[in-house]
């Protein structure tokens, strides 16, 4: 964890050579053209993860097994993502500062959603949400899961959440031959996910109650995103989710924290970076104690 706070994802590297998400996304993109072929979508797609997860546990207990806890080291500190996440949101700030469209353009390389029409509170609003998800999903859960279970379970997450990014999508290719990959990701980010809006919860001061947390956690639209999401709403004490268009089209979700501020901007923005750092630092202190105890 110190070493991907220090050091991030160094341009000068990655530059040179894949990344290992890039190489997990390359593996279940062979997958996807292979196997999504044809009928019995679900159960290629049930393969097809059993193939992913089998290879990352495999690599994992290889990696793990070289003499010294270096190799363990640097795999680990490589795939969590708090200080890149960190400079992405924060580009998004600066980006709002400079000008609208550069504003959009930074919030388009952390967002699924259309970011053609925003204006500038909607690119805020969609940078923090992004912060609170990827919070979980690039930190506590890679965390969590090297903790449980060594660098296996480390990659065995990684691929799941990178398989779930790629084909967890309810699209007419990928809603049979992804669902294996999207439930299981959802019961692998159930517990970091709450773990993150707690850790959001207790640096907050005064979030408000813990149940009014998990109660509009609840309306979100995936079982796990809610969370994290609903306490750095109120953390912050801004309106996040609401309406936003995907692929062209208006959806129409409804509101966290209807009641906070709304006509927010890069100040808010760099607020939910502070509060990014609070969280990992509080996490950081648990496995700390749990290292020595």
């Amino acid at each position: 964890m110190a070493l991907d706070a220090v050091f991030g994802e160094p341009e000068e590297i990655w530059s040179r050579v894949p990344h290992p998400a890039v190489l997990m996304g390359r593996a279940v993109g062979w997958f996807d053209r292979v196997l999504n072929t044809g009928g019995a979508a679900r159960g290629r797609g049930i393969l097809a993860c059993a193939a992913l997860v089998f290879a990352a546990f495999s690599l994992g207990e290889a990696l793990a097994a070289m003499p010294g806890p270096f190799a363990e080291i640097l795999v680990a500190a490589v795939l969590l993502a708090q200080r890149s996440l960190v400079d992405h949101v924060r580009a998004v700030a600066r980006g709002l500062r400079q000008s609208l469209a550069e504003g959009r353009r930074a919030v388009a390389m952390i967002v699924g959603r259309d970011t053609g029409a925003m204006d500038e509170v909607a690119v805020a609003r969609a940078a923090i949400e992004s912060a609170a998800e990827n919070l979980s999903d690039g930190v506590t859960a890679p965390a969590f899961w090297f903790l449980i279970g060594g660098l296996p379970g480390l990659l065995v997450y990684k691929i799941v959440n990178t398989a779930d990014s790629m084909i967890g999508y309810r699209t007419p290719r990928h809603e049979g031959f992804g669902w294996a990959s999207a439930r299981l990701d959802d019961l692998m980010n159930w517990l970091p996910a709450r773990l993150t809006a707690l850790l959001i919860w207790l640096v907050a001061g005064r979030p408000g109650p813990w149940r009014e947390i998990a109660s509009e956690a609840r309306l979100h639209r995936s079982p796990n995103a809610g969370w994290p999401e609903a306490a750095m709403a109120r953390a912050l004490d801004v309106a996040l989710s609401g309406p936003r268009a995907y692929h062209g089209e208006m959806r129409d979700f409804p509101w966290v924290n209807p009641e906070g501020f709304r006509e927010i901007g890069a100040a808010a923005v760099e607020a939910a970076c502070a509060m990014l750092w609070k969280a990992w630092a509080a996490g950081f202190c648990v496995v700390l104690v749990l290292a020595w105890t």
